[in-house]
């Protein structure tokens, strides 16, 4: 696609979408509608953390803003079928209903907006078909959701009745015609979905990202589109993207409230704070006794400046916090807890208060406990793509692990020496931090947060 088909795709659709909602008063913030974020497949609330910065920072109160925690994140194998540590469509349905009767509750607003990512969209879809939501919802925002399966046919070793499946009950029921001309979304709800031009890894025809390289999946690129739904085709980015990008946020904003946003960079607080949540592996269950410390380290060096800033022992739900800190500071935060590594995560500065700074403390894998030390480069809100992005792990470009098609979010390294010095950077964002050495159990992990 060249770069003026990208601008006609993009400005078309922003015409589309300025006549898809009515505009809220200009700096009337009651009128702007609760907005109910929804994670995907194995995430938590906090990888909604940058696109909640952005609808503050064009003037959304910060207490209509509300990012869920699915206990269980991570779907069956075979919906039917119950699997430890897993979360069937119903389970996850029925999450969100509780969750949006909350928000409801104690906004004493009459609808909200719910907004997507991935597997998030399936639950989002199931409230409004079958849990009561299209009383409660005014628009309904998917990002990335293989609304036609991830695959929509019969392949060896993929279960038919996993929610994934295009050719599924699940799906198959959710996509039936809900009119005479065929729409598959459920009204009165206003609907868009945000895809990629080809850049998402679970729309693809080939199976190469859900193990099965060389077997077609039936899916196209198109797969996330609905029938009566407005569909936004955004060129270049990725299955994560299309929900916590700033590109998506525009069209999210703009499909709510009928206008531009005035910004979407993030408008720095002169002092935040700090909280979130400490969850078990694979899981957004509290870790019941975890112990966590935070501290300011050196920009350059990673290096501590001073004793713990914040220590604790967590609650039986996981949370932590809060931190009054500044703005501008680097913090390492480490978390031990029995039967995981001591983590250390370090992280760029937060320009901006936030309650959903979730932690998940590593288990170190059989293959890497030799190793003199072990560190993570992660991109909870994207993917690694050599081809696309500008990148480096601890001077490795790009870093390793790093493929071709933005379908690899973590970068893991094993360096040598003492402990000293890595750095994380991605197009622009450069994320300080130290190694650790692996044979006391200790792990670092770089996080991105753009």
């Amino acid at each position: 696609m060249s770069h003026l088909t990208r601008r006609l795709v993009l400005a078309a659709a922003a015409v589309l979408l300025s006549s898809c909602a009515t505009a809220p008063a200009p700096n009337d913030a009651d009128t702007r509608p609760p907005i109910v974020f929804v994670h995907g497949n194995g995430d938590n609330a906090g990888v909604w953390l940058t696109t909640m910065w952005r609808f503050e920072s064009n003037g959304w109160p910060r207490e209509r803003l509300h990012a869920i925690d699915m206990p269980l994140p991570t779907a069956r194998d075979d919906d039917a079928r119950e699997q430890p540590g897993r979360s069937s469509t119903a389970e996850h349905r029925d999450y969100l209903r509780a969750e949006v009767d909350k928000v409801l509750a104690r906004t004493g607003a009459r609808q909200v907006v719910l907004m997507g990512n991935s597997r998030g969209g399936n639950a989002i879809r199931n409230y409004i078909a079958n849990g009561g939501g299209e009383r409660t919802v005014s628009h309904a925002i998917l990002g990335g959701t293989p609304n036609h399966g991830v695959w929509a046919v019969p392949i060896e070793g993929l279960s038919d009745r996993s929610e994934f499946a295009g050719h599924g009950p699940f799906l198959r029921a959710l996509n039936a015609p809900k009119n005479a001309d065929g729409d598959e979304v459920t009204g009165p709800v206003r609907w868009m979905t945000v895809r990629s031009d080809g850049n998402d890894k679970f729309a693809q025809p080939d199976g190469l990202w859900i193990g099965k390289r060389g077997v077609a999946t039936g899916v196209t690129a198109a797969g996330p589109e609905l029938k009566g739904a407005t569909n936004l085709v955004i060129p270049r980015i990725d299955h994560r993207e299309t929900s916590f990008s700033a590109a998506a946020f525009e069209a999210a904003y703009r499909f709510i409230t009928g206008r531009a946003p005035a910004r979407s960079d993030i408008a720095p607080e002169p002092r935040v704070s700090l909280a979130g949540k400490v969850s078990g592996a694979g899981t957004n269950i509290g870790l019941a006794g975890a112990r966590i410390e935070v501290f300011t380290i050196d920009p350059l060096t990673g290096e501590r400046l001073g004793p713990a800033l914040y220590t604790a022992v967590v609650s039986a739900g996981g949370d932590w916090g809060p931190l009054a800190t500044d703005p501008q500071a680097r913090h390492e935060f480490v978390v031990s807890a029995p039967g995981y590594a001591t983590t250390h995560f370090y992280r760029s500065p937060f320009p901006r208060s936030t309650t959903v700074l979730h932690l998940r403390p590593e288990r170190v894998p059989e293959a890497d406990r030799n190793a003199p030390t072990l560190a993570l480069m992660t991109r909870p809100r994207g993917y690694l793509d050599p081809g696309r992005d500008k990148m480096a792990f601890d001077g490795q470009s790009p870093p390793p692990g790093a493929v071709l098609g933005a379908g690899v979010a973590v970068s893991r390294i094993k360096p040598v020496g003492l402990p000293r010095t890595l750095v994380a950077e991605f197009n622009g964002e450069r994320v300080v931090g130290r190694s650790w050495p692996l044979a006391d159990n200790h792990v670092s992990v770089l996080e991105l947060s753009y």
